[in-house]
């Protein structure tokens, strides 16, 4: 799996917020063209690929969205500062003092605040309202600071990955560009049954590329790929721990989008003890992912969840074990492997005609 790290770390490093997610894209090609038979980028920017089954199994869609969260530019002061507005769920707490580059020629700046000296007692007492924050690229006024940066320009967190601690790793945009890298390595094997490997668009401001890909494919099962919410740290009352970094992937039952398929969970639960490989459920319904959109598809479609939990997510610096990663990777692999000719796609006997 030291391939599949290294790859992870490459598509943390690079830029992919909601709507420009072309650098993730283009790098993903590179390494998956020579695994599948056919892809494809569609008008939203979703890349398609398609690999050919052994057999006459089902039609399986495996989701992993490229985009990350960030922000775009939305005014230029007098003064040279930029104004901005988030892109997908950021709080304002998290950005201050955080460093960004803008654009595609990466203007480097930082997120600048009323310094602690001057706010008023209830100024510190609050919560940071974004529309206080200012991004500081170091221009003197409005006429320099046009010359490196626009209206428009997405804003990037500007921190490498780092592998730190008792096998952890650091980085930006591990939601969710883990579920990416675990979708390069099944491409890199085949399959019974028909695969679609979906590196989908802007998940983070609303659903909206696993939409339009599951609509072009119209899959019976669809797998998706994540990085989840894991939130272990001290003084939290474990019920309220939606997961634990290290206790191995998770399994979602339902958040805020999608109740999942029992049958496929189930299945994945006991490919996940036959093979001895830790699993875990998410314990808390907040949040949503592609799956929402994929299982309303057309007559619906089957549809399970498997996530790397990452604490910090929707922050500059997200973190993960590097074993929840790896078990991730395992556990997907056979579940596609079980999957064969013989999954029951119908609750009821004899098929959608009984329906």
């Amino acid at each position: 799996m030291k391939e599949a790290l290294n790859n992870l770390k490459k598509l943390t490093a690079l830029d992919g917020i909601s709507g420009e997610e072309k650098p993730v894209r283009e790098y993903i090609i590179s390494i998956i063209k020579d695994y599948v038979d056919n892809y494809y980028v569609d008008n939203m920017g979703n890349l398609i690929t398609y690999k050919k089954g052994r057999g006459n199994g089902p039609k399986v869609m495996v989701d992993a969205h490229m985009d990350e969260v960030g922000l775009m530019v939305t005014h230029i002061t007098s003064e040279g500062l930029l104004k901005f507005q988030t892109v997908g769920g950021i709080e304002g707490r998290v950005l201050v003092g955080k460093r960004v580059r803008i654009g595609e020629t990466c203007v480097p700046g930082v997120i600048g605040y009323k310094p602690i000296h001057l706010q008023e007692k209830k100024e510190r007492a609050s919560a940071v309202d974004i529309k206080q924050l200012t991004i500081d690229i170091g221009s003197k006024d409005r006429e320099r600071a046009e010359e490196k940066v626009q209206v428009g320009d997405m804003v990037a967190f500007s921190y490498d990955p780092v592998e730190f601690g008792d096998n952890k790793l650091m980085a930006k945009a591990l939601d969710n560009r883990v579920g990416c890298a675990v979708l390069i390595e099944l491409l890199k094997h085949s399959y019974e049954f028909d695969l679609y490997g979906c590196f989908t668009v802007q998940e983070e401001v609303g659903l909206k590329g696993a939409k339009t890909a599951s609509y072009q494919i119209m899959p019976d099962i669809a797998l998706i790929l994540e990085g989840t919410t894991c939130y272990d740290v001290p003084d939290t009352k474990e019920h309220d721990m939606s997961t634990v970094s290290g206790d191995g992937p998770v399994l979602t039952l339902m958040d805020r989008t999608v109740i999942t398929d029992r049958d496929l969970v189930n299945k994945i639960i006991d490919v996940a003890k036959n093979n001895k490989i830790p699993y875990q459920f998410k314990r808390t319904i907040s949040g949503g992912t592609n799956a929402g959109r994929i299982q309303a598809n057309a007559e619906g479609v089957k549809v399970a969840v498997i996530a790397v939990p990452c604490r910090y997510i929707h922050t500059p610096v997200s973190v993960m074990d590097i074993s929840d990663f790896e078990n991730s990777y395992r556990l997907s692999k056979r579940f596609l492997e079980s999957l064969g000719v013989s999954i029951d796609l119908y609750r009821e006997e004899g098929g959608k005609e009984y329906v």
